[in-house]
Order: C-alpha cells, then sequence, then structure tokens
C-alpha cells in the first residue's frame, strides 16, 4: 500500500512487483522500463502531484491532472508503462481525516465523487461545507438558503422561513383537540373548538354546571333549577322542577288535594280554599270515623297479638320454668299468705291440652312455712271439643341441681298419672281450676339450701306431660 503523497508512493513502487521502471529504451523513439531512469521520473511526477495533494481542487480536476502527467513522463507507444501506473494501490486524499478507502489510482476518481470526506461549498452559498455525497439532500431539505413549498398551503419559502412557518401553518389540518373526531385547517380550529365542537364544555343555562355539548339536552330534562309550569296551570310562573312537589302540596291554589281524613273515611277532595272550609264544617263527622278507625285498630291490634301468642306458644309437651330473683320471691311470699306464681302456658301438642304449672314459693297445704310446693292446672284451649276427657296423660315435676358437672346432679323428680274421677281432670270450664293438682311437699327449703337447686337466685323446673306413660316415674 502506498500514502496519500504521490512522491513517496513512487519511490517505494521499485518494493512492488509490478513497480515502474522510467529508464528510456535504447532506441531513440521508444521507452522501456529501466532501473537507471526510475527516480527521475517519480521525481518530476511527485512535483507535479504534491500541490494536488494538499489542496482543495475538486476530484475531477485532480484526477485529471495526475493522468496528464504520467502521460507527459510516459510519452512512448508502450502501453504497460500508463497501465502499470493507473494500476497502481493509492489511499483516499482524505484518509487522514478518517477515510479508509484504498484502491487502484484508476478507481480514486469514481471514489472521491461518493467519499464522504470529500467535502465542497454549498452551491447556494449558505456558507457550509457539505460531503459530496449529501450535497443533494443538504439542497433538497436542509440549506438556509434553499427555496421549497409549504406542503399545505402552497406558500414558497427559505428553508429558514419555512422552518420558522412550520406549525404555525394556517392550512394545516388537525384533530380538535377535545376528541371530538373532526379534522379541520388549523385557522379554523379555534372558531370551531368555541361553536361547534360537540364535546365543549357548555354551562347550564339554569344551575350554572359545566357539561359536555352533545349530553347538555339530556342534563336540561332532569335539571332541577329547569323552570317548569305548575301542572294545574295556576298563576304561578317559572317554578324550579326540584320545587314543583312542594308547590303541588302547600301552595298551588288549584291543585286538588283529598281530606286529611282519607284514612278514617272521608272521601272529600277539593282545592285549597274548598278543603279549608271543609276542615272546618266536618269536625264533628271526622270525630266519628276517628273512633271507628280505633276501634277497628284495636280489634286488629288484638288479632295480630294472638296470631303472636299462637306462634311464641310452646307445643313440646315440655316446660322448662325459669323462676328468677327467688329470694326477693320467698321472702315476699312468707309475708304475703297464699302467694302463687304461675308459668307460661302450653300444649301438649299443636292441637292438644292447653296447661299450666303454678308454685308457691313458701308452700302451700300440708308444706306452708316448710316447703315448695308446685301444681298442674287444666285451662281452657282453642281445641278441647276434639280432645278426650278426662284429661289421662302423666305429669312429672324435676327440680334441676345446678352443681355445674351433669353427671353428679341430683335432681328432684315427683310424677303422678292422674285419677279419671278426680274434677280436677274433666274437661275446664272457662274459668280454670283455681289450685290443680300437685305436690304440697315438692322439696323443702332446708333441701334448696343444702345442694345447688338454687343458683344466682334462680330455680330450674321442668314439667313433662308423657302421653305415652301410664306409670309415675
Amino acid at each position: 500500500m502506498i500514502d496519500i503523497d504521490i512522491g513517496q508512493q513512487l519511490s517505494s513502487a521499485s518494493d512492488r512487483t509490478h513497480a515502474i521502471d522510467v529508464r528510456p529504451h535504447r532506441s531513440p523513439t521508444n521507452w522501456t522500463c529501466s532501473s537507471g531512469r526510475q527516480m527521475a521520473a517519480q521525481a518530476q511526477l511527485a512535483v507535479a502531484m504534491r500541490p494536488l495533494s494538499e489542496s482543495t481542487t475538486a476530484a475531477t480536476s485532480y484526477f485529471t491532472h495526475i493522468r496528464s502527467v504520467s502521460l507527459q513522463i510516459y510519452a512512448s507507444e508502450d502501453p504497460d508503462s500508463e497501465k502499470a501506473i493507473m494500476s497502481s494501490v493509492v489511499y483516499c486524499i482524505h484518509h487522514k481525516d478518517g477515510c479508509k478507502w484504498s484502491d487502484e489510482l484508476r478507481k480514486l476518481k469514481g471514489h472521491l465523487n461518493t467519499c464522504k470526506h470529500d467535502a465542497l461549498p454549498c452551491t447556494s452559498k449558505c456558507g457550509a461545507q457539505i460531503p459530496r455525497v449529501l450535497m443533494e439532500d443538504h439542497l433538497k431539505y436542509t440549506c438556509p438558503q434553499r427555496r421549497t413549498r409549504c406542503e399545505f398551503c402552497a406558500k414558497e419559502f427559505s428553508g429558514h422561513g419555512l422552518e420558522s412557518h412550520a406549525g404555525h401553518c394556517g392550512a394545516e389540518p388537525l384533530y380538535c383537540e377535545n376528541k371530538c373526531g373532526v379534522k379541520m385547517p388549523r385557522r379554523l380550529l379555534s372558531q370551531h373548538k368555541a361553536g361547534d365542537c360537540a364535546k365543549r364544555l357548555l354551562p347550564c343555562r339554569c344551575c350554572g354546571k359545566e357539561f359536555v355539548a352533545d349530553t347538555l339536552a339530556a342534563h336540561h330534562v332532569k335539571c332541577g333549577r329547569m323552570p317548569v309550569p305548575c301542572p294545574n296551570r295556576c298563576d304561578a310562573t317559572a317554578l324550579a322542577r326540584e320545587e314543583l312537589d312542594a308547590h303541588l302540596k302547600d301552595a298551588c291554589a288549584v291543585s286538588v288535594h283529598g281530606c286529611s281524613f282519607k284514612d278514617a273515611g272521608c272521601r272529600f277532595k277539593g282545592a285549597r280554599p274548598a278543603m279549608e272550609r271543609h276542615l272546618a264544617d266536618a269536625g264533628q263527622q271526622h270525630l266519628q270515623m276517628m273512633c271507628g278507625l280505633v276501634a277497628k285498630q284495636q280489634q286488629q291490634i288484638a288479632s295480630l297479638k294472638g296470631a303472636l301468642a299462637r306462634l311464641s306458644l310452646n307445643c313440646s309437651g315440655t316446660l322448662i320454668w325459669k323462676v328468677s330473683d327467688f329470694g326477693a320471691k320467698i321472702a315476699e311470699a312468707k309475708g304475703k299468705e297464699g302467694m302463687e306464681l304461675v308459668s307460661p302456658p302450653f300444649y301438649t301438642s299443636q292441637y292438644g291440652y292447653r296447661l299450666q304449672a303454678s308454685l308457691f314459693p313458701n308452700g302451700n297445704g300440708a308444706g306452708e312455712d316448710s316447703h315448695l310446693s308446685v301444681y298442674i292446672k287444666i285451662l281452657p284451649g282453642e281445641y278441647d271439643a276434639l280432645l278426650r276427657w278426662p284429661f289421662a296423660h302423666s305429669v312429672s315435676f324435676t327440680l334441676f341441681d345446678q352443681c355445674g358437672t351433669p353427671e353428679k346432679a341430683c335432681n328432684i323428680v315427683e310424677s303422678f298419672i292422674p285419677d279419671p274421677t278426680w274434677k280436677n281432670f274433666q274437661r275446664p270450664s272457662k274459668e280454670p281450676d283455681s289450685l290443680g293438682f300437685g305436690f304440697p311437699k315438692f322439696v323443702s327449703h332446708d333441701t334448696l339450701r343444702r345442694r345447688h337447686f338454687l343458683r344466682d337466685d334462680v330455680l330450674f323446673i321442668r314439667v313433662k306431660v308423657d302421653p305415652s306413660k301410664i306409670v309415675a316415674v
């Protein structure tokens, strides 16, 4: 390889396999390769080429000059001399600027036409040095002195003027910023957003709130501040929609209302002035209606209470009776003769006998002042006409021992089978037996205190009716 300096290139040619020897042939008219005259020819070519290698002359002139000098040195009929020189390998004249190209001398011209380091002054005289390969693009797109037209408005600008014009051209089509989907020239966009855009924000003329333009009509249909006429065509004007109900109820002079005693049965209807006269004149009539309504409501309440009581009735045949505050009750019973506690009524089955337990804390009869007495009463029931009489089911009373350990509990149990001849077990009249049947000495007061029958001042007594048993347990 040889350097860009042509003199250095030719001085090293003797080291190459195809080095050029420039000595003359013995014949006076021909030249041949000879090592004797080689240095002289190299020197002449180097002198001719050195100024050009250091200048900024155009590539074509440079290459033409090399070739003409070569022909002057080798002005002979031997074509091999020129061929040998043009086949010499050279670097690009811009290799010191970074170009890596190297090839035969004959190809240098073609390379310089495309070498990106072969800078030329801009032909439009903008002052820029532009590589030859980029000159066309520079003149067309980036040169400040180029003349070009805006693609939207077709006006002609210099390159610098077009850059300033870009982004401000009134003819450039743009989409509406409100995302309504409309595309129009920039000069019309402001007018569109202010007056025509379906997505612009507009205030409601009644409530002042802002809505998108294409939803404003739907808002007007339900806006609470929208003026609406009175449906009764009274003298009131410009009523807000949200105030219409209050107007019709309290202020409209034409609105027809029902009497305030309509639930009691009054059927009068009239405008406000007529209603006021009616209320003043029909006071006695309204009072009678209210009394009838109260009586009817009392019947309904009684019926509902009965239904509720039936739903809450115990129909299992077993009653667990909780006697609270027993200490206070037995103290009261000692000061009050014959004090009796009664349990909630219960049924032996859904359509069975209606029973009730009673308790004498201070005893009754033979157990008075020393024992706890328990009894069972047969009460009049809804289904007595369908039942078998006399009452014949076994009845047991159980006082629970609340010791906390069921295995160690010692409950007290008493039971009996009714005697069919006893009056207590016949079908009851509307007034049930005042005492019933049971055990006057069910458990003594001393026994109550010895074990845990009484805990937290509470007793638990179970009354169980079993129609399957014929022997008392």
